[in-house]
């Protein structure tokens, strides 16, 4: 069975039901997987999305905070959520198909604005949750799993508009990506958007700050599709949607998709 998947911080589900139906009915994935809802689940609106072919839903939520949503058009069931860090924030959900692949649906905390644990509590809360992430796919190792989300780092030098400038801001400093790294080589975890699109500058996240963020382009890609090693080599047709970051209300983010053929 091939399916198609897209990961999207949506910056309010109930806020932007307009532009999620517009991907849905645009672009067809079988599964979307949104962060940052800022939703309880019962307020999240299914049934808009339920109209258009897509009424399986596993969720976590809360209201006005956080918030991760799987919507699918394939059968879905729960497969667990965890609260790293111990944050009580609805961070994290996972479902499985019915071929047996399991998706897990991060949102990473961002970290706040300095990058210092004594100063900043926010950015040891970070840390703290990819350190979680990283003894938990240790202790069991995910196997036939994907991964995605707004994981609020971007690890490469070309994954941000200025790798020199950006050193000190948090979402690229050398710490946040060497935890990074720890977690996606505990689950032997495959990027599969680099996989497929090695070279070059690659963006999923634009600032509402930027007048123009379109010319400015100082972008950082944030928002991460990765596999397990068994089915890495079945993703392929990865792209950021740059376009929907300019729809009507749009969220800071662009979705990102890629295909399996499993």
């Amino acid at each position: 069975m091939g399916f198609t998947l897209a990961t999207w911080n949506i910056n309010s589900v109930r806020l932007r039901s307009p532009i999620v139906q517009k991907l849905l009915q645009e672009e067809g994935p079988d599964v979307l997987c949104l962060q940052e809802t800022k939703s309880p689940v019962d307020k999240i609106p299914l049934e808009d999305f339920a109209a258009l072919g897509y009424g399986h839903m596993v969720a976590r939520g809360q209201k006005g905070y956080n918030g991760v949503a799987i919507l699918s058009r394939l059968p879905i069931k729960e497969a667990g959520s965890e609260d790293f860090a111990a944050l009580g924030h609805a961070r994290h959900i996972a479902g499985e198909l019915e071929n047996g692949v399991v998706i897990h649906n991060f949102y990473v905390p961002a970290g706040g604005d300095e990058p210092n644990r004594d100063k900043n509590e926010k950015f040891g809360q970070k840390l703290d949750y990819l350190t979680e992430m990283r003894d938990w796919f240790h202790k069991d190792a995910p196997q036939k799993s994907i991964l995605v989300g707004d994981l609020n780092i971007a690890p490469r030098e070309d994954d941000v508009w200025d790798h020199k400038k950006l050193l000190k801001v948090v979402s690229h400093t050398p710490i946040e990506v060497e935890h990074l790294a720890e977690v996606q080589d505990a689950g032997a975890w495959i990027d599969v958007t680099r996989q497929d699109i090695p070279e070059g500058r690659l963006y999923s996240w634009w600032s509402y700050r930027a007048r123009d963020w379109d010319a400015a382009d100082k972008g950082r890609r944030l928002d991460h599709v990765w596999a397990t090693k068994d089915i890495a080599a079945a993703g392929h047709s990865s792209r950021v949607m740059r376009d929907a970051r300019g729809w009507e209300k749009p969220s800071d983010h662009a979705p990102v998709f890629a295909t399996f053929d499993l």
